[in-house]
């Protein structure tokens, strides 16, 4: 498996970090480097995910991405850690939250695959998204949370925040309905 290769899963790695950095952390945490630093890690075991199917794959790369968000969260903490309030990093719920858009039920390899790709294109899409409009997107319809939260700590009205979730919705459909 070559750099290029592993390049494509960049996106959807960005994607799960930004989810996954805690919120005392997202100021001084940078996405973009856990995601490097886990795609160099990828790149050492190209000989293991060159043997791996997509979903394994994708759930190496998880395992990867949460042990360095875990690593770089205790890097930052140092010194001023509360072993009380320590989670475990649930990278899986926001990987399941994601294909949860891809709604199919596909069981064959053939599908399995495809649905990995549509994974990767969702991933970028919303990484392609303007920053306000995909974290509406991110946290209302992936995360769950309601309109009046989140429009609350956007510091946005709830009219303002509908305009962002259309807008936003209106681009991923137009990015992932056309040919790649």
């Amino acid at each position: 498996m070559n750099p290029a290769d592993l390049e494509r899963y960049r996106g959807y790695l960005l994607f799960l970090a930004r989810q996954h950095a805690a919120a005392d952390l997202r100021g001084k945490l940078d996405p973009s480097g856990v995601v490097q630093q886990t795609l160099l890690e990828a790149h050492a075991a190209a000989d293991l995910l060159a043997r791996l199917d997509s979903p394994q794959r994708l759930g190496w790369l998880r395992i990867a991405l949460a042990r360095n968000l875990a690593d770089e969260a205790k890097r930052l903490r140092a010194g001023k850690r509360d072993a009380r309030r320590e989670r475990p990093l649930d990278v899986d719920a926001s990987a399941s939250r994601l294909e949860a858009w891809l709604a199919a039920q596909q069981s064959s390899p053939s599908q399995q695959a495809d649905r990995g790709e549509q994974l990767l294109r969702l991933a970028d899409a919303l990484n392609a998204l303007p920053p306000a409009q995909r974290e509406a997107v991110e946290r209302h319809y992936l995360r769950g949370e309601p309109v009046a939260a989140v429009a609350a700590a956007m510091e946005k009205t709830p009219a303002a925040l509908a305009g962002l979730l259309k807008r936003g919705l209106q681009q991923l459909r137009q990015a992932l309905c056309e040919p790649e």
